[in-house]
């Protein structure tokens, strides 16, 4: 059964806050504890993914091209936070290690910015299924 669309987006914003609360705690942290965060996180978004695939192959085929869409971004984003990762491996030079840092944290705002207009195009699906559903009862009664 499908969640109400309220309760869908109090989980996000819920899941928001975690977010932002482990990346306030991480930033006190050791480097080594900051790493296992990260890989912990890095599992978590592949579980996240799982459930995602999971969940849309329940909704049917009418999101399929939208979802391999998001599906190659994935992959995508996936292999290049690997070629970051493999890049980072070899970085021994302090210059160049702030400047990596420096476009991560560039690349973390987009990411955060992306999110929001996602947030943001979620309440305007939200508010079109609202919309919808009210024409569809006001159809059922005339």
């Amino acid at each position: 059964m499908v969640k109400p669309l309220s309760e869908s987006l109090a989980e996000m914003s819920a899941h928001a806050k975690d977010a932002e609360d482990h990346i306030a705690a991480a930033q006190k942290e050791a480097h080594d504890k900051i790493v296992a965060r990260r890989e912990k996180s890095r599992a978590t978004v592949e579980a996240s993914i799982a459930k995602v695939n999971q969940d849309m192959h329940a909704v049917g085929n009418t999101l399929a091209d939208k979802w391999k869409t998001l599906q190659a971004k994935i992959a995508a984003d996936k292999a290049a936070l690997k070629a970051r990762i493999d890049e980072k491996k070899h970085e021994k030079d302090v210059k160049h290690a702030e400047n990596h840092a420096k476009a991560l944290e560039a690349e973390a705002s987009l990411a955060i910015d992306y999110a929001v207009a996602s947030i943001d195009q979620a309440e305007l699906a939200v508010y079109d299924a609202i919309v919808a559903r009210a024409e569809s009862d006001k159809t059922k009664r005339s």
